[in-house]
């Protein structure tokens, strides 16, 4: 595993691997409907992601094993946080490809990130994850993250409960 940052050309890798993690982390029941088709196949795109790879406020950084891509980290510079006390540097995406979970890529990239906002001199970043997602809440918590409030994530007119972390640089 390599860490580096993202490219152009990563843009529909990313796209894919965000495809592929949001439906095997949301879609835990049935099978996947066109309301959540129809979201990640417009949210997840190769033009968002190279929009993304592009933005100086966004900053990319992904896993590479010898095949491909595996998993990657995006920080936002510029974010509004849903409740008081956070700074504007949120940790907006980690995912790492599910049958790579577990082996420290998750881990390494957020450690990356957490290197990225110290050299921005933020006081702290900060995340939100679906209030179900126990296994997310749980490694943000064992890596020193603390639990600070609640925000909803919508899709259209439909709101999920999300919990909000914050890590404060000492």
């Amino acid at each position: 595993m390599g860490l580096r940052t993202a490219q152009i050309s990563d843009a529909s890798v990313l796209a894919a691997i965000s495809i592929q993690v949001w439906l095997s982390t949301y879609i835990r029941r049935g099978g996947v409907n066109a309301f959540f088709a129809d979201y990640v196949l417009s949210e997840f795109t190769e033009e968002k992601f190279r929009s993304l790879i592009e933005d100086a406020d966004e900053h990319i950084v992904v896993s590479e094993n010898k095949d491909g891509l595996d998993g990657f980290t995006r920080i936002s510079s510029k974010s509004s946080a849903p409740i008081d006390n956070c700074s504007t540097m949120e940790i907006s995406t980690l995912y790492v490809q599910p049958r790579h979970q577990g082996n420290g890529i998750g881990r390494a990239l957020l450690q990356e990130a957490l290197r990225h906002a110290r050299d921005a001199k933020v006081p702290s970043v900060w995340l939100t994850t679906n209030s179900e997602n126990t296994s997310a809440i749980n490694f943000y918590t064992s890596q020193g993250f603390e639990r600070i409030g609640t925000t909803h994530f919508r899709i259209q007119n439909q709101a999920y409960l999300n919990d909000v972390f914050r890590y404060a640089f000492p």
